[in-house]
């Protein structure tokens, strides 16, 4: 069975923050590749993290593919020479991770391959701004050597993920188009816009305009914003399956240099989402196995507890 059958016929539950978990696991991430690291280092460890979001519920783990690209490696002294086999390393492990764990659930499991946003490579932040000032074009160039690794590498869906432009989500698109490959897009948003301030339904009508966008929604923001994002997709992509895959609704205190509050995301929240029309449900940033399995419990039990 595909994921986009499993979609029609279902809620499908998502992973979480698998560098949260790596990082649980005893793991530094400080440095400019961030969990891609341990594809080149300690791949085992990844395996190990996607078998712990399998094991909490999870039906889709989401590679750890996220910051690899030419120009991130280079700029932290790598051989870019490892990037295809870095990338599909990082789909064989997912996929290594659901076999694994086949006995816990005997419904099937999927591997979505991250493609995380220009501004991840260069780890200053700007994935979160959008302002790269690089055309669509540019981008199409930039991005299209790792969506060919990826599309070839036996995942079951392709993740665009945390894109905060309309330039980078058109460029996305456009090369998800010229492949021929299941992608779903994932904006990174804020309210209603995008991180770089246009209309966050302009992303989702780009999608909208593909016969190769599974489904459309936002990952790595805060959860408050849900019902937003489900609005804005509905309007703009009334035919796609809309996802959800916030952040914990923790809060990062810059000058402590630590995570503040309590998670807002858990039984409650799935529910919601899934009540306001997302067909996709998961988590990201500080979101963690424990939190997953309360998803799971909202979403089967239908009776969240919070």
């Amino acid at each position: 069975m595909s994921l986009v059958s499993e979609i029609a016929a279902g809620v499908v539950l998502l992973d979480g923050g698998l560098a949260t978990r790596l990082e649980a696991r005893g793991h530094d991430l400080s440095d400019s590749l961030w969990s891609a690291r341990l594809l080149l280092e300690q791949p085992q460890e990844v395996r190990a993290a996607h078998a712990d979001f399998f094991a909490a519920g999870a039906r889709v783990a989401i590679t750890a593919s996220y910051q690899l690209s030419e120009t991130g490696l280079r700029a932290a002294g790598r051989d870019a020479g490892a990037l295809e086999p870095a990338l599909r390393r990082s789909v064989t492990l997912a996929r290594e991770a659901a076999r694994e764990t086949e006995s816990d659930d005997p419904r099937p499991r999927f591997v979505a391959a991250s493609v995380g946003p220009y501004g991840a490579a260069l780890a200053d932040g700007s994935e979160y701004r959008g302002d790269y000032g690089l055309t669509v074009a540019q981008l199409r160039a930039w991005h299209r050597p790792r969506l060919e690794i990826l599309a070839d590498a036996g995942a079951d869906v392709l993740a665009l993920e945390t894109v905060p432009c309309l330039a980078e989500a058109e460029a996305l698109v456009a090369e998800v188009d010229r492949l021929g490959v299941p992608a779903w897009l994932s904006m990174t948003p804020d309210g209603a816009r995008t991180r770089l301030g246009e209309p966050l339904g302009a992303a989702f009508a780009i999608a909208a305009s593909s016969r190769h966008v599974v489904a459309v929604g936002a990952n790595c923001f805060d959860p408050g914003g849900a019902a937003t994002v489900l609005t804005e997709a509905g309007r703009a992509a009334p035919g796609l399956p809309r996802l959800l895959y916030p952040n914990s609704g923790e809060t990062w205190d810059a000058r402590a240099r630590r995570w503040t509050g309590s998670p807002t995301i858990g039984a409650a929240a799935a529910a919601a989402w899934v009540a306001g029309g997302a067909r996709l449900v998961g988590g990201c940033c500080r979101v963690s196995p424990e939190l997953i399995a309360a998803m799971k419990k909202g979403l089967t039990e239908g009776r969240p507890s919070g």
